[in-house]
């Protein structure tokens, strides 16, 4: 039988997957810095191994074969995606690939150099090469997939996502917005007029830090017989699903910037940790794109990590790690001041939930006419400034270190990505209200430390299911209606000016 051979393939597959993805998780962690030459040529030719097996020709004629057998409904749906990413692995010529691979490489590493300098000039050249391939790519992609060239790349990243649906959705909260984000920062204004912020009791140590965040991971529901945790330069979430290997980074000045990585991260791995154990050599067994993975890990972090319900719980357990001194004076009131403050700033990273959102839109927009032609990249100093003016007030034009170049993405040739990023977040304010329909105890169970219940729930709509849906129809199904910013909205509304 042809889906027989697609699916001894995907455990092939399965296997390469996994020993890249502990490879790469491990030279982050814990490889030694003389060990950098060989991993790389080892994982070079894994992935030449991967992309040789997961292209080969004799796929599309198993695949074709296996539309005419007599399959269930899920080795239908598992047939789909089979399909789904032999298109997408194969749209691209060869020599295609080599030249976006050497002209990306070249720009990330003047990118690197030439940031810290703010020397735009230098790297233009660069980019405007990096341009040029992400339009052909696009049309590439837009050839095989029967789309238009911009949704052709966000199909990489969040299958199902359209342009047409996206610039409704990001028009209405860019609007919404913008009006917004003057009238949250005057009642923060009028709250720390009150009350003023309070300063951190410094230093914490690394192992009390860890502990803590290890207690953190636990109670939220990290399952530590699939999984762990270290340190990294930045933190991320790797790994495979039955191995997920979470990271964080350590500031002695202070604790919450790790502990908010730490939740943000686990939200990313409980994703992994609740896949489809049965599909786990099927496309189908993998997590559905880019945007609803962020709304995992946003969901963690933004809807419960910074909400007065989770610290009612997490308080004590600063104090129980970092002694009761640790933050003297500190009620649960002082600690979501400072984890939900709010300031118009330049870098996206470092952005509140409230005006990060803008900083994708901004992007997204530049995107869309960057690889449809309208916007060339000498350009675009000028048209980020005048949307930054619009939407944050604040200007970049003499500073292009931490406005144009501040992101890894363009120089990387990584476009289509930036929406996945605020669809997170409105999927997981968009969940959380299903969910809260669902269980009207939920915030009462956090007071409570237990989140068991709202992990089931999560468990049921979303971990399990996999990639049998479009990321739109995945929404639909879990929350009982399309993406709709206004749950998202009424959020925000609840948190900065309730």
């Amino acid at each position: 039988m042809s889906f027989q051979k697609l699916d001894t393939l995907g455990h092939k597959l399965e296997a390469l997957e996994h020993a890249l993805s502990i490879l790469g998780a491990d030279e982050a962690t814990h490889m030694a810095p003389g060990g950098g030459e060989k991993r790389a040529e080892a994982m070079a030719t894994l992935a030449g191994m991967y992309h040789a097996q997961a292209t080969a020709p004799e796929i599309a004629d198993w695949i074709a074969a296996a539309k005419a057998e007599a399959l269930d409904e899920d080795q239908v749906l598992a047939l789909g995606e089979f399909e789904r990413g032999y298109i997408n692995a194969t749209c691209l010529p060869t020599e295609f690939v080599e030249r976006r691979t050497a002209a990306t490489m070249r720009s990330e590493q003047l990118w690197r150099e030439l940031r810290a300098k703010g020397d735009w000039d230098s790297f233009v050249p660069a980019l405007e090469g990096v341009v040029a391939l992400v339009r052909e790519e696009a049309q590439l992609r837009a050839d095989a997939l029967d789309l238009a060239p911009y949704d052709a790349l966000m199909e990489q990243y969040d299958p199902g996502n359209r342009t047409a649906d996206l610039d409704l959705v990001f028009a209405d909260l860019k609007s919404f917005l913008k009006d917004f984000v003057p009238e949250a920062l005057a009642a923060q204004e009028e709250r720390l007029a009150r009350r003023p912020r309070k300063p951190l009791n410094g230093p914490y140590p690394i192992e009390k830090q860890r502990e803590l965040g290890l207690a953190a991971m636990r109670a939220v529901g990290f399952d530590f017989t699939h999984g762990s945790l270290a340190v990294s330069h930045h933190p991320f979430c790797g790994g495979v699903p039955s191995d997920v290997r979470m990271t964080t980074r350590y500031r002695t000045d202070e604790l919450l910037s790790s502990l908010m990585g730490v939740l943000h991260e686990t939200g990313h791995a409980l994703y992994e940790q609740g896949l489809p154990k049965a599909w786990s050599h099927w496309p189908l067994g993998k997590a559905r794109g880019m945007g609803m993975h962020e709304s995992q890990s946003l969901f963690v972090e933004m809807q419960l990590a910074r909400s007065p319900e989770f610290w009612e719980f997490a308080l004590p357990l600063v104090h129980l790690h970092l002694g009761a001194d640790a933050i003297p004076g500190w009620d649960v009131a002082d600690i979501l001041a400072e984890v939900n403050h709010v300031e118009r700033g330049y870098i996206r990273v470092d952005a509140d939930e409230v005006t990060y959102p803008l900083h994708v839109i901004l992007r997204y927009e530049l995107e869309q006419e960057l690889v449809s032609g309208k916007l060339e990249a000498s350009q675009i100093p000028e048209a980020w400034d005048a949307k930054m003016v619009e939407y944050l007030g604040i200007s970049t034009i003499l500073d292009p270190k931490d406005g144009p170049m501040q992101d890894v993405h363009w120089p990387g040739g990584a476009f289509g990505y930036f929406p996945s990023y605020t669809l997170g977040a409105m999927i997981a304010a968009q969940q959380w209200a299903a969910l809260e329909k669902a269980l009207p105890n939920a915030r009462d169970t956090m007071r409570k430390g237990d989140f068991s219940a709202i992990n089931q729930w999560r468990a049921d709509h979303i971990w399990s299911q996999g990639s049998r849906w479009s990321t739109p129809d995945l929404i639909t199904r879990a929350t009982g209606e399309p993406l709709n910013a206004d749950y998202f909205k009424a959020h925000l509304r609840q948190r900065y000016l309730g």
